[in-house]
């Protein structure tokens, strides 16, 4: 069974740019550093994947390890596999790519806005090894 459940896995894909994910992280004074990102998308069953091509904080405190909560919201799924809200959590930890194989296939994998307001490649590449996928009340997610 994959972590990301299969049936989340295409409305992921294909949030944007309706249902952009919002991906927060904590900073060095401990507030929530909550932004959108429409480069989320799922790597493979445990992965999610951004390129990041902020100049804020978020991009200044993002390093290997650091933990992240992507908050996924759709209402149109409530009537089908997200019934609470149309929401879901998935949490993880980021490793930073700037260069390699795993740079390389997160930049084919992109939609073609993300590849547009990026031209020159100045982005890296984080991969979210996805630890659990929760709905709104915090009860894991399983939809396979």
């Amino acid at each position: 069974m994959a972590l990301i459940p299969k049936a989340l896995q295409p409305h992921i894909n294909g949030a944007f740019p309706a249902h952009v994910c919002l991906v927060g992280s904590s900073l060095p004074d401990g507030y929530a550093q909550i932004t959108p990102r429409g480069s989320v998308l799922v790597f493979d069953d445990e992965h999610l994947m951004i390129w990041e091509r902020g100049r804020g904080s978020t991009n200044a405190h993002l390093q290997n390890g650091t933990k992240l909560t992507v908050y996924f919201q759709d209402f149109g799924l409530r009537e089908s596999i997200l019934p609470i809200g149309g929401i879901a959590r998935l949490y993880g930890t980021a490793e930073i790519h700037t260069s390699g194989p795993i740079f390389e296939q997160v930049w084919e994998k992109l939609i073609p806005p993300e590849k547009e307001w990026d031209r020159e490649r100045k982005g890296f590449a984080v991969l979210v090894k996805v630890e659990r996928v929760e709905d709104l009340l915090g009860r894991p997610l399983v939809l396979d």
